[in-house]
């Protein structure tokens, strides 16, 4: 999840990007493995689809599989930032 907890309590949603474990290449996405996770493991490499995002009800998360760090969250905002910001 990219948003924050004040969003989570005023909405009961939360903001999501994909993840797929097809390690092929696509535009705005970038490889994670476990070492990126701040908690749980990923049984094989990923890929983050930081152009794929969703909203999702907080009740239908049915189990947290792990945790990506601080650095990887920054890394899916600043893709994001080049992903909406204004091309020449």
């Amino acid at each position: 999840m990219v948003s924050n907890n004040q969003y989570h309590r005023s909405t009961g949603d939360m903001l999501v990007v994909a993840m797929t474990s097809n390690p092929a290449a696509a535009p705005y996405s970038f490889a994670i493995t476990s070492s990126d996770l701040e908690s749980g493991n990923l049984n094989r490499p990923g890929t983050v689809r930081v152009d794929k995002l969703f909203t999702l009800s907080q009740g239908l998360v049915a189990k947290v599989f792990g945790r990506v760090n601080t650095a990887v969250l920054g890394r899916i905002r600043a893709v994001l930032e080049d992903l909406v910001s204004a091309k020449p």
